[in-house]
């Protein structure tokens, strides 16, 4: 380490970030997780567990911590053949990939409702897909750049 002169900090570095998502049954979600989603199981508690693929690590908190319905963004390599992995296995994709300005990018259910936003490198010069919020509405994205929402029949 680079000696740091008299009254200098040290850098702090960050080491990443896990997610907490509140679950119902860590049993059950951990089997949703592993067999569905493909993650590995990286360490468990009988109430809490840890979760992850690749370089991403989701907590799993049986009816404590974090809060029911929470979002998590996760980028991915190829975000169309990772749909297509998870509607072989049964996941529930809740909004198949969209592209967006940000990413194109799918939302993917847990059994709790927790929603897993997973994208990867937008497609340049495809247009801009709906937006499916967090009541299930969609918004659709004008030519002067902002969102409308699509009124319901």
């Amino acid at each position: 380490m680079a000696e740091l002169e008299a009254g200098q900090a040290p850098e702090i570095t960050f080491e990443g970030s896990n997610p907490i998502l509140r679950v119902k049954d860590v049993t059950a979600s951990i089997d949703y997780y592993v067999n569905v989603l493909g993650f590995k199981v990286t360490w468990q508690t009988p109430l809490f567990a840890c979760v992850s693929r690749g370089r991403v690590g989701l907590f799993l908190s049986q009816g404590d911590q974090g809060h029911p319905g929470s979002w998590v963004w996760i980028g991915v390599s190829d975000c169309e053949a990772l749909c297509a992995e998870y509607r072989r296995k049964g996941a529930r994709i809740r909004h198949e990939p969209s592209n967006y300005q940000w990413a194109l990018e799918m939302q993917v259910e847990d059994l709790d409702g927790n929603i897993l936003r997973m994208g990867s490198d937008q497609k340049e010069g495809a247009p801009i897909g709906e937006w499916l919020d967090m009541y299930g509405d969609r918004w659709t994205h004008g030519e002067n750049g902002e969102w409308t929402k699509v009124e319901k029949e």
